[in-house]
């Protein structure tokens, strides 16, 4: 079996380990090391050396794709240590023949410190197009498909690596072998709930306005991609008791909900609004704090859906959907605080001056002191009017707070469930309407053990992100139908 390989020299000892381990699979196969230019080649046997700059640049990927020659090669993403199971390679190769895959990807082991525990991953599918899809370190890839993609001209410094995995997946599948056939060590020691704001930090953007190129065209390569055309909102359609209302799901929240009212009664508006609390049954408390509110002013209104199945997402439509609910519906969570007397305002004005179905605010991170605290100010920036609908696509989420023009949300509705469902949303009102933005910090958002990014398990990660990949999958079809109906 000829497998070349190519793997990112950190030391002598350390590449030496990881060469003769993967020279006990490849057969004659090359060992390519790859170099930062200056630096002397190493003396480690059976190896040849290839200059690059940085992995993820299109002139390092094409180097390193030109020097293949075996049907398949290995790329490692790493510099640590890597143990492969016996015939690992062996067995991705032969399950990527059977099927012509044009990259096969494994489960494996991780290290951290003295502990050892599985990293099981999720299958790739059409919506896998979030450039921080999880592959692992360990990548087998189609050396002719790879060879295809060259055709095409690009100039990245940082997404080349993900541009040559969409541009692969558009002529040939990705294959997940659910198998533990490796093991590396992790080095990104960080929580879930820390990785998850990576995309939106300032020193990142130059990374990320390529990420979207990149995207961009592969979603008009596959005809998912939405020009910059969108139906107009007639904002009178329907006649309502009040201009807006805040909806708040809450279960279980004595210690925050009180303060969450508060700051939606301090709002300072020229029209009027209320407060919708879909209470979901709670038992702590929380249901006797809002009714006493509720007794105190008119504005709040506490509701108690007649189902206890449901998620974050059946609460809101119950909130949609109430007699009393305004012509716009704008979300708090139970535990955050608007930041100032004049959000709400400033959220209904943006509607019709940005003539949108939905939008999105800007919200600052603190601690239950409502002390700043990293990542600081989460804004989105990366949106844009243009093209921000098809970047949606590959990033995690849109923002908060997210305000909805409440007949379109009604008629769209949440999907029932506690995690992605305003994703949903917004992603199925994208696809037809603009969504506006607001770049002014419109609330606090208190950081606690109880908030759904905070650390979670590797289960549970694969479980939210293979939710979304989903959702993005369904979209993305729909996105395609809807292009193909406009020919």
């Amino acid at each position: 079996m000829k497998i070349d390989s190519f793997i990112l020299f950190q030391d002598i000892e350390t590449t030496s380990k990881i060469v003769k381990t993967i020279q006990k699979q490849t057969g004659e196969g090359t060992i390519f090391l790859l170099l930062k230019e200056g630096t002397a080649v190493p003396d480690i046997k059976g190896c040849s050396a290839l200059y690059i700059d940085q992995l993820q640049s299109s002139e390092s990927i094409t180097t390193i794709i030109n020097a293949a020659s075996s049907p398949y090669f290995l790329l490692y993403t790493k510099d640590s240590e890597l143990i492969l199971e016996e015939n690992a390679l062996k067995k991705m190769q032969n399950e990527a023949s059977n099927i012509g895959a044009g990259i096969v990807y494994a489960d494996y082991f991780e290290k951290k410190g003295d502990s050892t525990e599985a990293h099981p991953l999720i299958d790739c599918q059409i919506g896998s197009v979030r450039d921080d899809f999880q592959f692992g370190s360990i990548l087998l890839i189609n050396t002719e498909a790879a060879k295809r993609t060259l055709q095409i001209k690009t100039d990245y410094k940082f997404a080349a690596l993900y541009d040559l995995r969409l541009k692969i997946s558009q002529k040939s599948p990705i294959l997940h072998l659910s198998d533990m056939l490796y093991t590396e060590v992790e080095q990104d020691q960080r929580t879930s709930g820390e990785k998850q704001f990576d995309y939106v930090n300032p020193r990142n953007r130059a990374v990320q306005i390529e990420m979207e190129q990149a995207c961009t065209e592969h979603l008009k390569n596959i005809g998912a991609y939405l020009k910059p055309q969108f139906k107009s909102v007639d904002f009178n359609t329907e006649s309502f008791k009040v201009e807006a209302s805040v909806i708040i799901p809450v279960k279980n929240r004595v210690r925050t909900i009180c303060d969450a009212i508060e700051s939606v009664l301090a709002q300072k508006t020229s029209f009027p609004f209320n407060v919708i609390i879909i209470d979901n049954h709670s038992t702590d408390g929380t249901s006797e704090a809002i009714e006493k509110m509720a007794k105190g002013d008119e504005r709040v209104i506490h509701a108690i859906p007649e189902r206890d199945d449901l998620g974050i997402g059946g609460c809101w439509n119950v909130g949609l959907n109430h007699p009393l609910c305004g012509r716009f519906s704008v979300q708090l969570d139970s535990d955050d605080i608007y930041s100032s007397p004049d959000t709400l305002q400033k959220i209904i004005d943006a509607f019709y001056v940005q003539n949108c179905a939905m939008l999105v605010g800007t919200y600052q991170i603190t601690n239950f002191q409502l002390q700043p605290i990293p990542p600081g100010i989460i804004d989105h920036k990366e949106w844009t009017p243009d093209n921000g609908r098809n970047n949606a696509l590959r990033i995690n989420g849109l923002g908060a707070p997210r305000a909805f023009y409440t007949p379109i949300a009604r008629e769209i509705s949440f999907p029932n469930s506690s995690y992605g469902e305003d994703y949903a949303m917004g992603l199925a009102i994208s696809r037809n309407y603009q969504i506006g933005r607001l770049y002014d910090v419109l609330y606090n958002c208190r950081r606690w053990e109880g908030n759904s990014d905070a650390a979670l398990s590797i289960e549970k990660q694969n479980k939210n992100n293979l939710y979304k990949d989903g959702l993005r999958s369904s979209e993305i079809e729909a996105r395609i139908q809807l292009n193909q109906s406009m020919k």
